[in-house]
């Protein structure tokens, strides 16, 4: 369904799962949408009541490009839980979702119960304006994605996830791409994130160099209830190439944890 919100942007959002089920709400990063949860929830939902939906910039939500800042990130955490009648759930995020989520869980740690951070971008840091990367969007978007896609997945036999990548990205406008990317710089969570206590799951690829294993390592020792999990050999998006590892170490941790 979509959700409408005051400023004229349409959320997309999905529900599977039991009605009745512990609420795990999952997005994903940078101009990833929500189908990089998919696979996940395909098992997880046999468990667990399971929410996805589009951030702005992203997918099929349609948001005016103006819209598309951090605060609004935070807020639309809570505006699909507000829609999907949710008090409480666990908040999974990919990527540079990541620190919406890390946010989320400050701004109103009553209705997060825990987290799972997949290949997080934690500490992202200034962007200059000469960066390569943001260069590269501006000026040859369509060669700088696939570029980002073959550096996601290094995998082997993992075609068909970077063509199944190359169609969620390219949803995304340039103009919005380049703005969820320059916004990132501009957040800084480090002398917070120590207040942060809810059981918090990290799960990161061994082979991800978009998102470093360090940054996974050093979050996990400011979170006072975080716990590592290594995929040996996963890249970015280990939601799409190690799901039963993913699943498995979800299962796991919140076994009697999620409520």
């Amino acid at each position: 369904m979509f959700i409408g919100t005051d400023d004229r942007t349409q959320i997309f959002s999905v529900q599977f799962g039991p009605a009745g089920g512990p609420a795990l709400l999952a997005i994903g990063g940078w101009i990833g949408s929500w189908e990089l949860w998919a696979s996940p929830f395909g098992l997880l939902s046999q468990r667990w009541r399971t929410i996805g939906y589009d951030h702005r910039g992203a997918g099929a939500t349609s948001a005016p490009l103006e819209s598309i800042t951090f605060e609004n990130l935070v807020k639309d955490v809570f505006r699909v839980m507000d829609a999907w009648g949710v008090e409480r759930c666990v908040l999974g995020a990919e990527s540079a979702g990541a620190l919406t989520a890390l946010a989320a869980a400050l701004h109103s740690p009553e209705r997060i119960s825990g987290l799972v951070l997949v290949d997080g971008l934690y500490f992202p840091g200034p962007i200059s304006p000469k960066a390569p990367f943001l260069l590269g969007l501006q000026n040859q978007y369509a060669a700088t994605i696939e570029r980002f896609i073959q550096t996601c997945v290094p995998e082997p036999d993992s075609e068909a996830i970077k063509n199944w990548g190359r169609q969620i990205l390219q949803r995304a406008a340039p103009e919005a791409a380049i703005a969820l990317y320059q916004m990132t710089g501009g957040v800084d969570l480090v002398a917070a994130l120590p207040r942060i206590t809810q059981p918090t799951l990290l799960i990161h690829g061994e082979a991800d160099v978009v998102a470093p294993l360090s940054a996974a390592e050093k979050l996990a020792a400011l979170l006072p209830a975080a716990k590592l999990v290594t995929l040996p050999g996963a890249g970015h998006v280990p939601t799409m190439t190690r799901t039963d590892l993913v699943v498995e170490a979800i299962n796991t941790f919140f076994a009697g944890n999620s409520d």
